[in-house]
């Protein structure tokens, strides 16, 4: 089950269950859209995996099946991020 995580790993936004702005890799690595897209190229900083839209939860599910609270917050090196993305790219070049 997805932890729901509440923030953006990278630039610490709020990403409450309801959020549409929520991103997840396959290791549910969090961040918001603006930073998968503009920082890190739709590629995780972590396992070099792809990110797609985090679901929600639905709201009656959310009180036998709380999100997480626990906030993960760790800038990445954007240089390391830029070198993942392009090695990613050369890889799959259709997934740009």
């Amino acid at each position: 089950m997805l932890e729901i995580r509440p923030n953006c790993e990278h630039c610490n936004k709020n990403l409450p269950n309801t959020s549409t702005e929520a991103m997840i890799c396959s290791f549910e690595c969090t961040y918001c859209k603006t930073c998968v897209i503009e920082i890190f190229e739709n590629v995780c900083p972590n396992c070099t995996g792809n990110f797609v839209e985090r679901p929600i939860r639905p709201l009656k599910m959310i009180e036998e099946y709380p999100a997480s609270i626990k906030q993960v917050y760790k800038p990445k090196n954007l240089k390391s991020a830029k070198i993942n993305s392009n090695q990613f790219k050369k890889i799959h070049p259709s997934k740009r």
